[in-house]
Protein backbone atom coordinates (compact mmCIF):
# COMPACT_ATOMS: atom_id res chain seq x y z
CA UNK A 1 0.00 0.00 0.00
CA UNK A 2 1.72 3.31 -0.65
CA UNK A 3 1.77 5.81 1.95
CA UNK A 4 0.63 9.44 1.48
CA UNK A 5 1.02 12.55 3.04
CA UNK A 6 -0.95 13.75 5.91
CA UNK A 7 -2.17 17.08 6.57
CA UNK A 8 0.04 19.21 9.01
CA UNK A 9 -3.73 19.18 11.27
CA UNK A 10 -4.24 15.97 11.47
CA UNK A 11 -0.82 14.39 11.51
CA UNK A 12 -0.58 16.37 15.14
CA UNK A 13 -3.81 14.49 15.92
CA UNK A 14 -1.86 10.98 15.02
CA UNK A 15 1.12 11.81 17.66
CA UNK A 16 1.43 11.71 21.16
CA UNK A 17 1.60 15.53 21.04
CA UNK A 18 -1.89 15.37 20.48
CA UNK A 19 -2.90 14.19 23.62
CA UNK A 20 -0.81 16.75 25.56
CA UNK A 21 -2.31 19.73 23.56
CA UNK A 22 -5.66 18.16 23.89
CA UNK A 23 -5.14 18.20 27.97
CA UNK A 24 -3.91 21.83 28.06
CA UNK A 25 -7.60 22.27 26.34
CA UNK A 26 -8.94 20.02 29.08
CA UNK A 27 -7.68 22.15 31.59
CA UNK A 28 -7.63 25.35 30.61
CA UNK A 29 -11.17 25.74 28.77
CA UNK A 30 -12.66 22.69 29.01
CA UNK A 31 -15.52 21.05 26.88
CA UNK A 32 -17.13 24.38 27.12
CA UNK A 33 -14.57 25.99 24.97
CA UNK A 34 -15.61 27.32 21.46
CA UNK A 35 -15.86 24.80 18.15
CA UNK A 36 -14.62 26.37 15.16
CA UNK A 37 -17.69 26.59 12.78
CA UNK A 38 -16.00 27.75 9.49
CA UNK A 39 -17.84 25.91 6.57
CA UNK A 40 -20.87 25.11 8.79
CA UNK A 41 -23.53 22.62 7.27
CA UNK A 42 -26.95 22.35 7.94
CA UNK A 43 -29.08 19.62 9.72
CA UNK A 44 -32.11 18.80 8.86
CA UNK A 45 -33.36 19.80 12.10
CA UNK A 46 -34.40 23.07 13.97
CA UNK A 47 -32.61 26.31 14.60
CA UNK A 48 -30.31 27.49 17.37
CA UNK A 49 -32.68 30.42 17.74
CA UNK A 50 -35.77 27.73 18.05
CA UNK A 51 -33.20 25.59 20.73
CA UNK A 52 -32.33 28.83 22.64
CA UNK A 53 -36.16 29.31 23.59
CA UNK A 54 -36.00 26.33 25.78
CA UNK A 55 -37.64 26.82 29.18
CA UNK A 56 -35.30 27.26 32.30
CA UNK A 57 -35.07 24.20 34.66
CA UNK A 58 -35.21 24.83 38.45
CA UNK A 59 -32.09 25.80 40.36
CA UNK A 60 -32.48 23.57 42.87
CA UNK A 61 -32.28 20.30 41.02
CA UNK A 62 -29.04 18.26 40.30
CA UNK A 63 -29.81 14.51 39.54
CA UNK A 64 -26.24 13.96 38.65
CA UNK A 65 -23.95 14.08 41.38
CA UNK A 66 -20.53 12.64 39.71
CA UNK A 67 -19.03 12.28 35.97
CA UNK A 68 -19.56 8.60 34.71
CA UNK A 69 -16.50 7.03 33.34
CA UNK A 70 -16.44 7.89 29.26
CA UNK A 71 -14.36 5.34 28.07
CA UNK A 72 -16.82 3.08 29.55
CA UNK A 73 -19.89 5.05 28.30
CA UNK A 74 -20.21 3.22 24.78
CA UNK A 75 -20.84 0.20 23.69
CA UNK A 76 -17.59 -1.44 22.34
CA UNK A 77 -19.31 -2.53 18.79
CA UNK A 78 -20.45 1.32 18.69
CA UNK A 79 -16.77 2.20 19.38
CA UNK A 80 -15.32 -0.43 16.31
CA UNK A 81 -18.04 0.69 14.29
CA UNK A 82 -17.58 4.77 14.32
CA UNK A 83 -13.43 4.20 14.73
CA UNK A 84 -12.64 1.02 12.54
CA UNK A 85 -9.35 0.13 14.23
CA UNK A 86 -9.42 2.01 17.42
CA UNK A 87 -8.66 0.69 20.35
CA UNK A 88 -12.29 -0.01 22.51
CA UNK A 89 -10.61 0.96 25.91
CA UNK A 90 -10.38 4.32 24.83
CA UNK A 91 -7.95 7.09 26.20
CA UNK A 92 -9.16 9.45 29.09
CA UNK A 93 -7.79 13.04 29.27
CA UNK A 94 -6.47 14.28 32.56
CA UNK A 95 -8.81 16.63 34.24
CA UNK A 96 -7.90 19.11 37.63
CA UNK A 97 -11.77 17.36 39.27
CA UNK A 98 -12.60 13.83 37.59
CA UNK A 99 -16.00 14.00 39.52
CA UNK A 100 -17.57 17.60 37.32
CA UNK A 101 -15.63 16.69 34.57
CA UNK A 102 -14.16 13.71 32.04
CA UNK A 103 -13.52 13.31 28.73
CA UNK A 104 -12.43 10.21 26.51
CA UNK A 105 -11.00 10.14 23.40
CA UNK A 106 -11.11 7.29 20.38
CA UNK A 107 -8.89 7.76 17.12
CA UNK A 108 -7.52 5.71 14.64
CA UNK A 109 -6.04 5.39 11.19
CA UNK A 110 -7.71 2.09 9.45
CA UNK A 111 -6.33 1.61 5.73
CA UNK A 112 -6.53 5.20 4.04
CA UNK A 113 -9.52 6.10 6.50
CA UNK A 114 -9.03 8.59 9.63
CA UNK A 115 -11.48 8.71 12.51
CA UNK A 116 -11.71 10.82 15.80
CA UNK A 117 -14.47 10.46 17.97
CA UNK A 118 -14.42 12.41 22.26
CA UNK A 119 -16.85 11.99 24.36
CA UNK A 120 -17.08 14.77 27.29
CA UNK A 121 -19.08 15.06 30.40
CA UNK A 122 -19.55 18.14 32.22
CA UNK A 123 -21.25 18.50 35.36
CA UNK A 124 -23.49 21.99 37.10
CA UNK A 125 -24.15 22.85 40.49
CA UNK A 126 -28.25 23.01 38.86
CA UNK A 127 -30.15 22.58 35.73
CA UNK A 128 -30.22 26.31 35.34
CA UNK A 129 -26.69 26.30 35.28
CA UNK A 130 -26.35 23.45 33.00
CA UNK A 131 -28.79 25.02 31.06
CA UNK A 132 -26.83 28.16 30.58
CA UNK A 133 -24.19 26.60 29.81
CA UNK A 134 -26.26 24.19 26.87
CA UNK A 135 -27.18 27.83 25.58
CA UNK A 136 -23.96 29.70 25.29
CA UNK A 137 -22.42 26.53 23.45
CA UNK A 138 -25.41 26.42 20.83
CA UNK A 139 -25.34 30.70 20.58
CA UNK A 140 -21.37 29.72 19.26
CA UNK A 141 -22.68 27.58 16.56
CA UNK A 142 -24.52 28.25 13.74
CA UNK A 143 -26.18 25.51 10.66
CA UNK A 144 -27.24 23.11 13.49
CA UNK A 145 -30.25 22.22 14.79
CA UNK A 146 -31.74 20.77 17.63
CA UNK A 147 -31.92 16.83 18.48
CA UNK A 148 -35.56 15.68 19.41
CA UNK A 149 -35.89 12.66 22.27
CA UNK A 150 -32.41 12.98 23.35
CA UNK A 151 -31.67 14.48 27.06
CA UNK A 152 -33.95 17.19 27.97
CA UNK A 153 -32.60 19.28 25.27
CA UNK A 154 -29.95 18.85 22.39
CA UNK A 155 -28.61 20.08 19.25
CA UNK A 156 -26.35 18.93 16.77
CA UNK A 157 -23.83 21.07 14.16
CA UNK A 158 -21.73 19.33 11.33
CA UNK A 159 -18.97 21.55 9.57
CA UNK A 160 -16.66 20.84 6.68
CA UNK A 161 -13.03 22.29 6.58
CA UNK A 162 -10.31 22.05 4.31
CA UNK A 163 -6.41 21.69 4.72
CA UNK A 164 -4.03 21.22 2.18
CA UNK A 165 -6.49 20.16 -0.18
CA UNK A 166 -7.79 17.77 2.46
CA UNK A 167 -11.34 17.45 3.70
CA UNK A 168 -12.07 16.97 7.23
CA UNK A 169 -16.00 16.82 7.75
CA UNK A 170 -16.94 16.96 11.67
CA UNK A 171 -19.91 16.69 13.77
CA UNK A 172 -20.81 18.01 17.57
CA UNK A 173 -23.92 17.15 19.32
CA UNK A 174 -24.70 18.88 22.70
CA UNK A 175 -26.64 17.23 25.03
CA UNK A 176 -28.49 18.65 28.44
CA UNK A 177 -30.00 16.46 31.13
CA UNK A 178 -30.38 17.92 34.27
CA UNK A 179 -27.72 19.11 35.26
CA UNK A 180 -25.70 17.18 33.07
CA UNK A 181 -24.05 18.60 29.77
CA UNK A 182 -22.88 15.35 27.33
CA UNK A 183 -20.78 16.90 24.31
CA UNK A 184 -19.46 14.52 21.38
CA UNK A 185 -16.89 15.61 18.71
CA UNK A 186 -17.07 12.78 15.29
CA UNK A 187 -14.65 13.95 12.62
CA UNK A 188 -13.24 11.61 10.03
CA UNK A 189 -11.43 12.04 6.42
CA UNK A 190 -9.97 9.80 3.87
CA UNK A 191 -6.75 10.26 3.01
CA UNK A 192 -6.78 8.60 -0.43
CA UNK A 193 -9.44 10.57 -2.29
CA UNK A 194 -8.99 13.89 0.21
CA UNK A 195 -12.76 13.60 0.95
CA UNK A 196 -14.46 13.85 3.91
CA UNK A 197 -17.40 11.48 5.05
CA UNK A 198 -20.49 12.53 4.05
CA UNK A 199 -22.65 14.98 6.66
CA UNK A 200 -25.50 12.04 7.71
CA UNK A 201 -22.82 9.74 8.12
CA UNK A 202 -21.18 12.09 10.81
CA UNK A 203 -24.26 13.28 11.78
CA UNK A 204 -25.91 10.77 12.80
CA UNK A 205 -22.61 8.87 14.60
CA UNK A 206 -22.50 11.42 16.35
CA UNK A 207 -25.91 11.36 17.50
CA UNK A 208 -25.61 7.93 18.35
CA UNK A 209 -22.30 8.17 20.51
CA UNK A 210 -24.60 10.95 22.29
CA UNK A 211 -27.17 8.85 22.97
CA UNK A 212 -25.62 6.42 24.41
CA UNK A 213 -23.36 8.65 26.48
CA UNK A 214 -26.43 10.24 27.97
CA UNK A 215 -27.81 7.06 29.04
CA UNK A 216 -24.19 6.09 30.93
CA UNK A 217 -25.24 9.79 33.00
CA UNK A 218 -27.18 7.09 35.26
CA UNK A 219 -24.13 5.58 36.85
CA UNK A 220 -23.38 8.89 38.06
CA UNK A 221 -26.74 9.64 40.15
CA UNK A 222 -27.28 11.24 42.80
CA UNK A 223 -28.05 8.98 45.79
Amino acid sequence: MRSLPLPLALTARLSPVAVLATVGWALSSGPLATVPTAGAEPSPTRTAAQSASAPSTSAVSKTYATAPAPCRSLAEKTITSLVPGAKTAGKEIPSTDTAVRRTCSWNALKGYDYRWLDVTFDLADSADEAHRAYLDRVGEKSGGGTVPGLGDEAYSVVNLTTEDKQQTREGVVIARADNALVVVTYNGSDFESKKAPGTDEINKGAIKAAKEAVAALGKGRAG
